[in-house]
């Protein structure tokens, strides 16, 4: 079976019942409560509605008109198929529609520049691209750079002079299912990831490890047919995405919900009636302090049927459940570890049966094996730090078109996650640091050789150092460590000026002047300032308060 198998069978046996649900609250945007600048959901269109919905009859309908318009174009199989969209209700039928045509799904981040934009196209062989207004101005300058996107189709208004209307031409199209026929072990998509440089690696994901990811989130979470489950993330990323796929196997109804106030999100859970909630940290904390503060008043909101509130995407600390428990004490609370190497979250979780753990990250996950190694591949003794180690049908085919970064990470079929993990008594396991410098930012990657190269190009700067700090509310934030040239003054207030040229979430939040060191080799020695202006075992610290 495949996982298109699973919305054809959805379409056959609930056709008239809803699937999917769009919910757009409101235009407004008020930058301190909607996570401040880690806001993953776009504002509005002008011209969106408040809620648009969707029956899994007109789902699969739709998925098969995609298909058969990219089937119209003379696709091969095994094309790759790019989507940069916001989210919104036509996201999962243009996914499925390019699984059912046999070609791979390539989602892009919503966050990318024209030049990340450009490289990943590239990088993944992108031949088709679908991508709404949002990004016409960063296309804009590139258009002529991506000659191998030859057919570009555009989902809104205002039509821009190489794009064609989507909508308008999958109203040609059949809406039957296409003459493709494809297994679990073809390919199915490619997804983005970065290592400690920041730059993109492609991975690729067969069918198999799609239908992976729906077995394990339903068998962790239980969805039934009752359930609602409520998706604010973005789908272009595996954590939203695979999450839902517990509704699809059990045929049960999503609410997509643009916009994060805490406000908007328990109205959504009382008006759609959500039993289902994956927060990510800073929304949770939010809508605590929204509470807590008699901001929002939990009488005016129908709670009583949610029952499961899990989240995960970063470190949990352990006094952030403690005050959920407080507020809601008849919540179920899970948390998922995982990697888009990995398909996204579920290799390792911890179990609502499990409260008692909070601050562990779990157990394997169903149908995976994890254990904790040393550098020679061996495990270490149970309650010594080592690196996890996770094996199971989700894990990647491949980083595409670069097997030496493969074989750094794949090793007789076990992913090496590159973070640093103990193993209690019970068996549950914890994460400690990790083993690359990236930063875990309310749930997004900061990649600190970007913005180390970044801060250089000051005229002032002679070397910069960029490390995560703990953070009570985003987990982490990141600090640049700055040493400014001989003979030369500079600001905080002129290094955030000049920061002003990153994307928000890019920007260091505490600037520090000071020598940066260096070891023999010329490498920045990150522990020895992790030491001096934080905590080494960062992760560790996060989840044992």
């Amino acid at each position: 079976m495949v996982i298109t198998d699973l919305l054809e069978k959805n379409a056959r046996l609930y056709g008239s019942e809803i699937s999917l649900v769009e919910i757009n609250p409101s235009e407004e945007r008020d930058q301190a409560v909607t996570w401040r600048d880690y806001s993953l959901i776009e504002s509005n269109r002008p011209d969106a509605p408040y809620r648009r919905e969707m029956t899994w009859s007109q789902f699969d309908k739709n998925a098969n008109r995609f298909a058969n318009l990219l089937l119209s174009r003379r696709v091969q199989k095994g094309t790759k198929v790019g989507i940069l969209l916001m989210n919104c209700l036509e996201w999962l039928p243009i996914y499925f529609g390019i699984l059912k045509a046999g070609c791979l799904a390539v989602p892009l981040n919503f966050r990318y520049t024209s030049e990340e934009i450009q490289y990943c196209l590239g990088l993944a062989d992108v031949e088709v691209l679908v991508f709404g207004p949002e990004f016409v101005s960063r296309l804009d300058p590139i258009i002529d750079q991506i000659p191998k996107v030859h057919t570009r189709f555009y989902l809104g208004k205002d039509l821009p002079a190489y794009g064609e209307p989507l909508w308008e031409l999958m109203g040609y199209c059949s809406r039957e299912a296409p003459p493709v026929s494809f297994t679990e072990d073809d390919l199915a998509a490619i997804y983005f990831s970065s290592g400690t440089t920041g730059f993109p690696k492609a991975i690729l994901h067969s069918h198999l490890a799609l239908m992976c990811a729906c077995q394990t989130e339903q068998k962790h979470h239980g969805q039934t047919r009752e359930d609602v489950f409520l998706c604010i993330p973005p789908l272009y990323h595996t954590g939203a995405k695979m999450h839902w796929f517990g509704s699809l196997l059990s045929g049960s109804r999503a609410v997509l919900l643009r916009g994060v106030k805490p406000e908007w999100i328990l109205r959504a859970i009382t008006e759609e009636k959500c039993t289902i909630v994956w927060l990510l940290v800073p929304w949770a904390q939010d809508i605590l302090d929204a509470i807590e503060s008699g901001k929002m008043d939990l009488s005016h909101y129908y709670l009583e049927q949610w029952r499961l509130m899990h989240i995960g995407a970063q470190p949990v600390p352990p006094s952030l459940i403690h005050r959920w428990q407080k507020v809601f004490p008849h919540h179920q609370y899970d948390t998922n570890y995982g990697l888009s190497e990995s398909i996204g979250p579920g290799c390792v979780h911890l179990g609502v049966e499990n409260i008692e753990k909070v601050g562990a990250i779990g157990k394997p996950g169903y149908l995976w094996a994890a254990k904790i190694v040393d550098e020679q591949g061996n495990e270490v003794v149970q309650g010594q730090v080592g690196e996890l180690i996770v094996r199971g049908p989700g894990v990647m085919r491949c980083y595409y078109k670069n097997p030496e970064a493969t074989a750094e990470v794949l090793k007789n079929g076990w992913l090496y996650t590159g973070d640093m993990a103990r193993m209690d008594d019970d068996g549950f396991i914890y994460l400690v640091d990790r083993k690359k410098d990236v930063i875990i930012s309310g749930g997004e990657n900061l990649y600190p050789v970007q913005i180390e190269d970044f801060l250089r190009k000051h005229d002032k700067i002679k070397d910069a150092a960029v490390i995560g700090l703990p953070d009570k509310r985003l987990g982490e934030i990141a600090a640049a460590i700055i040493e400014i040239k001989e003979g030369m003054e500079c600001t905080a207030e002129e290094i955030n000026q000049f920061c002003k040229e990153l994307p928000r979430y890019k920007r260091p939040r505490r600037i520090i002047f000071a020598p940066v060191p260096r070891n023999a080799t010329g490498k920045i020695e990150k522990p020895v300032l992790r030491e001096r202006y934080g905590r080494s075992r960062l992760v560790e610290a996060q989840t044992t308060n």
